[in-house]
Parts: C-alpha cells; structure tokens; sequence
C-alpha cells in the first residue's frame, strides 16, 4: 500500500486532474483497479490529495495541504549537511495568511484519535476529586517545567526540579539561571491555570506578558525583537523587521481565534510562534506555555512532553523551518498528547 501512494501521488504531481482509470492506466506498477481506487480513498482521507467532479467524472490533484504533511523521514533529511540542504530560507509570508489558514492539518484519522484520547481525558478527570485534579496538574506542572527547560538546554534533572519548585531548594553545582528559567515556568503556568481564559482570544499582547513571565530575571530582552536574530542548526532566517514581526503575529492569532478545533489551535500556536521567532529568546519555551494555556481553556489535557527527546524535538522544528512541513511534529503533538492523558489524569 505504501508504495502504491507513493508512485499515485508522484503520478498525479506530474499529471494532475485525472480519473482514477487513467491514473490506474498510467501507474508503471499496475496493481488492480480496485486497489487503487482503495488508495486513493485512503490519500483523500489523509489530505494529501483534493477532487473535483463526482461519480466517474472525478478527477484527483495533489492537496494544497501536501506539503505542509507529506511524510518526511528524519534521518535522511538530516543526513544532507545543512548547507547541502534544499530549504525554503526566508519567512514564508504565505504560508500563515494563505496557506496555513485554509488547510486541514490533522487527517481524520489522526482527528478521531485525538478526539477519542479527549473522551478518555473527560472521563477520567470526572472521577477525580479537586484535590487530586490539582495534585495531577502540579505533576505535569513540574514535568513540563522541566522538559521545557531541557529542551533549551537546562541541566537540572527531574528530581532536582520537583525539589526546586517544591521547596525553593536549589541544585549543587548549577548556574543561578537554569534554577530561574525553570522557576519562571512554573509562574508562568500557575498564570494561565489560575486565568485560563486569558489567551482566549490570543493576542500578541498576551504573547508578550507570557514571555516576560517567563524570562524574569534572565538576561533575555522583553517586548517583540528589533534587530536580527540567528538559529543554530538552520540556514533558515526570521524576519529581522519590527513591523513585519507583529504583522506575522497578528496573522497567527487571526488564524487561531478562527479557528474551532482546540487541537487546531495549541498546535498552530506551539508551531508557529517557534517559527515566527519574535523574540531574542525564549519563543519555544513561550510557545509550548501557550500552546497548553490554549489546551486548558478549552477542557483538554495540556502536554508536558516528557517523554520526548529533545534532539528530535529540535529536528522537528527545524523541518518546519526549512520545508513549512508539519508532519515530524505533528507526530511529536499526538504521542505527547496521548502520554499526558494516559499518565497524568
């Protein structure tokens, strides 16, 4: 089956609007009719593929949507050195106004997964009390704290977090910052716990407050950026203007405010201020705050990515940067999503 899509959707690039008996007729592979008409079945449902027509008049082209989650495998792209690589460099200005705003990014099946892991969330939290609901959502507290600050670079191990933002005892041997960053964290999310509706709707003054949160006493400058910034790993590079930097923001939170779906919502937040990079620092770490404080407003079990390696975490990030392809981290999104509901509630 997989290489039947493979050869189909290569098929209808080179020749889009075509039946599926031409298609059929076309393939160098011919497997039955019958097969490819089940693949093809299967590719719309996915998103990959868009029709026009009805009965034997449809026709089939590539999905506005391709792109953006055509499987990419992880390791062969990494494998080209970064200054080998084929990326889209510069900021997409299509790609949140135009493109982002009128694709469908989840399949159905991957819908219905996330639907049904929030049935089970729903009803699991029916059973606890508040007490144990509030004791839950600290555990997650300090396992995202943790993760967030990892994935930035942090030191400090889960144990010697829960310890710090239990009982304000820092860590032998680490700098004053990574007990800060991780500190802020909590305050940050404390914040949106405490106000949940805060970030509905989502505005980039609200962006900002949560970033000053959660670079307090760093040494990280608040408010959106003025200068160019790099990013390690990439040849990929943010816009360096004030104004086209909240322009993009705004676009982000037009499409988020939007959009219906809550999953739709913490994920295109969680992608897209990391992508945006309006800040000099702290723009993931302020992404994966909103991203969960979006998940709480609207019932649903936030994410602590615990379980998650940092290093593909990064990579996951960079293919969007580089390709504006979501599909590595979209799997990110669903794992962590399903971890947190069958681990913490």
């Amino acid at each position: 089956m997989a290489n039947n899509s493979e050869e189909i959707l290569s098929f209808i690039q080179k020749n889009p609007s075509k039946s599926s008996k031409e298609i059929h007729d076309g393939l160098v592979n011919q497997a039955g009719y019958a097969t490819i008409k089940r693949v093809l079945t299967k590719l719309k449902a996915e998103n990959f593929i868009s029709t026009k027509g009805k009965g034997k008049g449809t026709k089939y082209k590539i999905s506005t949507a391709y792109n953006l989650i055509r499987p990419i495998d992880v390791d062969e792209y990494f494998a080209v050195e970064i200054d080998d690589r084929e990326i889209v460099t510069n900021f997409n200005q299509r790609l949140i106004p135009e493109l982002l705003a009128e694709v469908t990014l989840f399949s159905a099946g991957e819908k219905e997964r996330l639907n049904q892991l929030h049935s089970e969330y729903k009803d699991n939290i029916k059973s606890l009390s508040k007490s144990q609901y509030d004791k839950e959502l600290e555990r997650l507290a300090i396992d995202l704290s943790w993760k967030s600050s990892q994935i930035e670079g942090n030191t400090y191990s889960l144990l010697e977090t829960e310890r710090l933002l239990k009982e304000q005892e820092t860590a032998d041997g680490k700098k004053k910052d990574e007990a800060t960053m991780l500190l802020n964290h909590k305050k940050a999310l404390d914040f949106i716990i405490e106000d949940p509706s805060y970030l509905d709707p989502i505005s980039t003054a609200r962006i900002e407050d949560i970033h000053s949160l959660l670079i307090k006493d760093l040494e990280v400058d608040r408010n959106i950026r003025v200068r160019r910034v790099g990013i390690s790993g990439t040849n990929y590079q943010p816009l360096d203007n004030e104004f086209q930097i909240r322009e993009a923001l705004q676009q982000m939170c037009d499409v988020v405010n939007k959009t219906d779906d809550v999953f739709d919502k913490a994920f295109l937040s969680l992608l897209l201020l990391s992508y945006i990079q309006a800040f000099s620092d702290g723009n993931k770490r302020t992404a994966r705050i909103i991203s969960n404080g979006i998940l709480m407003k609207n019932g649903s079990c936030p994410l602590s990515f615990r379980t998650i390696d940092s290093i593909a975490y990064k990579k996951a990030m960079l293919i969007f940067y580089e390709q504006n392809n979501v599909a590595a981290f979209k799997e990110i999104f669903i794992q962590q999503f399903e971890f947190a509901v069958n681990t913490y509630f």
